[in-house]
Parts: C-alpha cells; structure tokens; sequence
C-alpha cells in the first residue's frame, strides 16, 4: 500500500479548517499539496499550454469560495470540480475567438518523449500522443469523465463530486465514452496499420 487517502484527507481537512479561519500559510499548503493534481487535470481537459493561468485562476476562486467548503466531498475533488470549471472557461473564451481552438490543439500534439532514442520509449510517446489526439475529438462531456476515472485514477465519488452529475450518468457517459474512444483508437490503429 503506497498511499492512504483518508490521512491525507484528514490532514487536509485540518488545513481547510486553518484556511477559513484565515490562515493564509495553511491555504498555500494545501495549494502545494494539489498543484500537480491541478495542472494536470487542465492539461488534460484541453487547457493546454494555459494549463498554469487556469490552476492559478482556480485557486484565488478556491480561496475566494473557502467559506462555502462543507467537506462533502473531499477538497481535492472540491478543488479539482473549480479546475475543471476554469478549463471549461477557457474552452468558452477560446471558442469566442476565430481559429484558436484549432491552433492551441495542433500545438498541445507534442509528446513528452526525452531525448532518449530507445525504441520504447519513442512507442510509448505515440502511443500517448495517439491517445491525447482521441481524447481531443471525444465531446467535451466524454473527456471529462474519462479523464477523472482513468487519466487521474477518481473514484466513481470523487467523479460525481468534480463533475457535479448524478452517479448514473457518470456511470452511463463512462461507458459510451470508452467505447467511442475505442472506436477512435481502432480507426487510428487502422489508419496507421
């Protein structure tokens, strides 16, 4: 067992409590403690190369709305359901302006591959760039629950919580989704066969 979520929980509750009690040093730990988390569900529901001004966005609107925390959830999920509202944002605005969409996605195509020329590892990079590529023509609705269940491990509660949805929906837009997303890999798989 590497990690056991009810400490951290526990030990973020204990921060939150500080936090809205005014404590501004124990705000700033639990935005270390969940910044990676944070950027990395921007990146990936699409925010891109304006990942960080999205998380920095949330947590100034996750300070401003501390007060109205209940811990129904756990803050991480809390905090994570306003990210994925800023990247929603984001999508808005860029929709608004001719042809950005399109450029931020051809730009956000590059793979993380190293300089390491192995042969692995240069599969490994297309094949998430293969991935990354589908995931960007699901519906927005479809990435973002697979990124939740998959990409950033939630729990089927943890995905009700960000997502605000009923449990039932998450449970039916998880399955279409895969299976478009299936449907999309194979056709790629096909295509580059």
């Amino acid at each position: 067992m590497s990690s056991s979520p009810p400490e951290v929980s526990l030990d973020d509750e204990v921060f939150v409590t500080r936090a809205q009690a005014g404590d501004l040093e124990a705000y700033e730990l639990l935005v270390a403690r969940h910044t990676a988390s944070a950027y990395r569900t921007a990146v990936l529901l699409g925010a891109g190369s304006d990942a960080e001004d999205v998380i920095q966005e949330a947590f100034v609107k996750g300070y401003r709305k501390l007060s109205r925390y209940r811990g129904e959830s756990s803050f991480r999920s809390w905090l994570l359901a306003i990210v994925a509202n800023e990247t929603r944002n984001l999508h808005r605005s860029r929709n608004r302006r001719d042809g950005l969409v399109l450029r931020a996605a051809a730009a956000n195509l590059e793979s993380d591959i190293a300089e390491d020329v192995a042969v692995g590892t240069v599969l490994a990079g297309e094949r998430r760039a293969t991935l990354i590529q589908a995931l960007r023509l699901l519906p927005v609705k479809d990435r973002e629950v697979i990124v939740c269940r998959y990409l950033l491990d939630f729990s089927e509660d943890e995905t009700v919580a960000m997502l605000g949805w009923p449990r039932g929906t998450v449970k039916s837009r998880t399955s279409r989704a895969l299976a478009k997303l299936r449907g999309l890999l194979d056709r790629e798989e096909v295509h580059d066969g």
